[in-house]
């Protein structure tokens, strides 16, 4: 689990939540945390969420700038539907182990390979990459943004090797070629820990993020009888706080990075929510300490900028998947 940062200089919790408000106020900023940031950075947060959903909500707040505590992709992402903004990111060192799977000149070799393939990208990508694909996806649409795709066409999916596997079960496309990247965290809840907890816990619900190595066993459990079919659900960030509002189960098993179950357990305290793998934490999301958010207010720290050339192409790609929509709740 994610463990809390002390408050800097001496300050108090209280304080410091007072401080980054007023300084906030005084630079006309609105603060964005994403689902897996440590709790105290949650919890002074203007809006908690996805990082989709919090770049759609950047583009549409009056405030002049924005500070995205998440990673640099994320912010990325801000600042292209967000052009006229400032967008800071108060470590700039906080990448994605995801994201670095995949570069620019990597989707330019692959898509010279398959020239009449359609180039899918999930949102969890550098700007520089969007801007050689053809449309981004999101873990809750990807299989909508597949299906937009005529049968007919070859498909180039990127950089997630579960998330594509997934979706191509999903949709039964077999035309379907995926980059073999993975985020070492969501890799990291396999199919032996997550048969393990089930075991443990034959009563428990099952939320698992379709980035897990552990998806494929989760369907299998379900399919084979293991676990109820009704009480395993493939979802997004989104869906799992969608899902656990609604829940009347004792206990939920959550498969995705530790983060998330700050959330999970302020939207439904009756329900205890547990993670498949204890460990399963972003040492990039947690490079956002209270420390680090506080200097960022006051000092500007750090800018993200997109070179105009690639950050117009790669809004395209962007674009083009919330034409197709995307749910309001649901992102990666």
């Amino acid at each position: 689990m994610a463990t809390v940062t002390a408050p800097p200089d001496a300050m108090t919790w209280q304080e410091w939540a007072d401080e980054v408000r007023r300084l906030a106020r005084e630079r006309d900023a609105v603060i964005l945390a994403h689902n897996y940031q440590r709790p105290e950075i949650q919890d002074v947060a203007d809006h908690t969420g996805d990082s989709l959903a919090l770049s759609r909500l950047a583009a549409s707040v009056e405030a002049s700038t924005i500070v995205f505590c998440g990673v640099h992709f994320m912010a990325e992402t801000a600042k292209l539907l967000s052009p006229e903004k400032t967008v800071l990111l108060p470590d700039p060192q906080a990448g994605c182990s995801l994201a670095d799977t995949i570069t620019a000149e990597d989707v330019r070799a692959w898509r010279a390979e398959h020239p009449d393939a359609v180039v899918v990208a999930y949102v969890n990508t550098t700007a520089a990459v969007k801007a050689e694909t053809d449309i981004c996806c999101t873990s809750s649409n990807a299989a909508d943004v597949i299906r937009s795709i005529p049968e007919d066409r070859e498909i180039l999916f990127l950089p997630d090797q579960f998330l594509g596997a997934h979706v191509r079960r999903v949709t039964g496309r077999d035309n379907i070629r995926v980059w073999m990247g993975e985020c070492h965290v969501h890799a990291g809840i396999d199919g032996h820990t997550l048969r393990e907890r089930v075991a443990a816990e034959p009563d428990a619900e099952l939320y698992v993020h379709p980035e897990c190595g552990c998806a494929t066993s989760a369907l299998y459990l379900a399919s084979s009888g293991a676990v109820p079919q009704e009480r395993v659900k493939v979802l997004s960030t989104g869906g799992m706080l969608s899902a656990a509002e609604k829940t009347d189960a004792r206990k939920v098993l959550i498969a995705t990075e530790t983060g998330m179950l700050h959330q999970l357990r302020a939207v439904n305290p009756k329900t205890v929510f547990e993670p498949v793998n204890s460990r399963a934490e972003c040492h990039y999301m947690k490079m956002i300490t209270a420390e680090k958010l506080l200097s960022s207010l006051r000092d500007g720290t750090t800018e993200i900028t997109v070179p105009e050339d690639v950050a117009a192409r790669a809004r395209r790609s962007v674009e083009r998947m919330i034409a197709i929509g995307s749910p309001s709740r649901g992102g990666e």
